[in-house]
């Protein structure tokens, strides 16, 4: 404990003899910041973007297994239509094949909308997926400021802290267009 209470102090009293020292550690700070946001940022959008998918397959589910009743229901219309009439029971027949019929359209005009509900959500999903993209595009320009901003400390340099800083803008930039 007392090393690490002396190489603090040494610390400070090089930030004092180097003010470039003291501000590139703000800036670090400041950007990593930023950073832990920005990474919030991108998990929230791909954790939406997967909700969006797999709501998207439950509605494809429910379309086909839809679909599936529409085409059942017109076979066994079908089936119906073609059975030889046999006296007392062609109307029965006849009846039940026009009830298949509108059960079949019913399931039809049914498909139609969960497939206008199955649109929408895939196009949801899809923003999501690019504010997730653009989200984690920014944060790798700001984890690479800080690599830069860092590369400040060892060389003393301030071409590093400024490219950093660029950088860092870009990242901002970058993320804040995961609003737009």
């Amino acid at each position: 404990m007392p090393d690490e209470i002396t190489e603090a102090r040494e610390r400070a009293e090089e930030a004092e003899h180097n003010p470039l020292v003291l501000r590139v550690s703000v800036t670090m700070a400041l950007i990593a910041v930023v950073l832990s946001g920005v990474a919030l940022l991108s998990h929230r959008a791909h954790t939406e973007e997967i909700i969006k998918q797999s709501q998207a397959s439950d509605r494809w589910s429910y379309m086909q297994a839809k679909n599936i009743r529409m085409h059942t229901y017109n076979l066994f219309a079908d089936m119906l239509k073609l059975a030889p009439p046999a006296g007392s029971n062609a109307a029965k027949l006849a009846e039940k094949a026009e009830t298949y019929t509108k059960q079949a359209e019913r399931y039809k005009d049914e498909v139609k909308e969960i497939q206008k509900e199955l649109e929408a959500l895939e196009h949801e999903r899809d923003e999501e997926q690019r504010r997730a993209n653009r989200f984690d595009l920014g944060e790798v320009l700001l984890e690479a400021a800080v690599v830069l901003a860092s590369l400040t400390m060892l060389t003393r340099q301030r071409a590093y802290w400024f490219l950093g800083m660029a950088l860092a803008v870009a990242g901002i930039a970058v993320a804040a267009s995961g609003f737009m």
